[in-house]
């Protein structure tokens, strides 16, 4: 998610100190190289060496460290990105007004690349006139300036003020800053999840599937620069990214439904749910009672959404389809591309161990309509998106 990036973490003397830790983990699991840079008050908090250990670099807290000066220009235009997690009321008042009294205002007062600022502070702090005021001028600066959130804070009230979350800053430092452009204007419509075909009204039928490939893909296709529709059923997560439009469904026709009115207005389809292929004929309008040894379910076939759409498809139009197969694997995904007319048609096999509902990897082969195709080994499916996101890239450009 973010390989590669260069950010500075500026930490300031505020007791939610101790997600700075927490996030410094989250950029670093993403791929990203962090240096931290502390006031003196954050070591009252936060521990350097904890910092120094998982960053892999040393701490700088201060401008001179015995007889070596910290160059705060060279950190200031190292990074692609400067966080500042937490930013104290006090901090934010001396980054408003251009105070450098300490090495993290004199990186900040350096850094020539985009600044976040996460404030922390008590809810009476975080209303006050005067911190207003900073962050209007903090804002006009060019500054990114994350919302507070409610919650408990340390005087033990509950209000505005608490220090967004280290997953929400990981989300909103990715979304804003780090969005790629390789399919920038295109727009693309994603299917994930099972579908629930009710019997009743606390039963339904449904499959294992947990959204998880789905919904790597369509963050991965918005991460890419693409304007993201998700179409979902009955999962447990949902996106995080808020640029991401989901429209949650339950049952295969609520889904067609919904892709039936976005698809016309698509680029790229990748149909990746797993829709029932039959729901119940009538739904009992209460709760079906155990009243005899032996039941049955008369089934009525769905409609089989891919082919609604490959079908409809237009010469502009590009359509990814998914297949799980158990026998006969190539030969039905071949089958399957053929009669849907979808371009690539990405088959999962269940009889390969670490596939399947539920798993955190994925291992498909890609069957395209110009009879090309690819084995790809077991990878986890945000890799596995990110390269069928990328292989969907070079495709369009043809």
């Amino acid at each position: 998610m973010l390989e590669g990036k260069k950010i500075v973490l500026g930490i300031s003397g505020s007791i939610a100190a101790y997600k700075s830790i927490v996030l410094l983990r989250l950029l670093i699991k993403a791929g990203a190289d962090v240096q931290c840079v502390l006031t003196p008050a954050a070591k009252d908090f936060v521990s350097p060496l904890v910092l120094s250990t998982l960053s892999k670099h040393p701490v700088v807290s201060q401008l001179q460290e015995g007889e070596e000066w910290s160059n705060h220009v060279a950190l200031g235009r190292w990074a692609d990105l400067m966080i500042l997690a937490p930013a104290s009321c006090n901090t934010l008042a001396k980054m408003a007004h251009g105070l450098c009294d300490n090495v993290l205002l004199a990186v900040y007062l350096s850094a020539t690349c985009p600044v976040l600022v996460v404030p922390a502070m008590d809810e009476d702090m975080w209303h006050h006139p005067a911190t207003r005021a900073n962050l209007q001028t903090l804002a006009s600066y060019g500054n990114n300036v994350m919302p507070t959130q409610h919650g408990e804070l340390a005087s033990g009230l509950v209000g505005m003020g608490r220090m967004a979350e280290p997953e929400d800053i990981l989300v909103f430092a990715t979304e804003h800053f780090f969005r790629q452009s390789f399919l920038a204007g295109k727009k693309a419509l994603v299917t994930a999840g099972p579908t629930h075909e009710p019997i009743d009204p606390v039963r339904f039928i449904g499959n294992r599937s947990s959204g998880k490939m789905g919904l790597a893909l369509a963050e991965a296709l918005y991460l890419a620069g693409a304007e993201v529709q998700l179409v979902a059923g009955p999962m447990e997560r949902n996106t995080a990214f808020k640029g991401i439009q989901q429209h949650k469904v339950n049952t295969a026709a609520e889904m067609f439904q919904a892709v039936e009115k976005l698809w016309p207005h698509q680029d790229l389809g990748i149909f990746n749910a797993a829709v029932a292929d039959f729901t119940p004929a009538t739904l009992a309008a209460e709760k079906i009672k155990k009243s005899q040894d032996h039941m049955s379910i008369s089934l009525v076939p769905t409609t089989d959404i891919l082919a609604a759409c490959g079908h409809a498809k237009q010469a502009q139009q590009f359509i990814m389809g998914f297949a799980l197969e158990t026998e006969n694997e190539s030969a039905n995904a071949t089958l399957k591309l053929n009669n849907k007319n979808a371009d690539v048609i990405v088959l999962n096999a269940l009889r390969h161990e670490g596939v399947g509902f539920g798993a955190d990897t994925n291992r498909v082969t890609l069957f395209t309509k110009g009879g090309e195709s690819l084995a790809w080994d077991l990878m986890d499916k945000q890799t596995l998106a990110q390269k069928l996101v990328w292989w969907l890239g070079e495709k369009l450009k043809k």
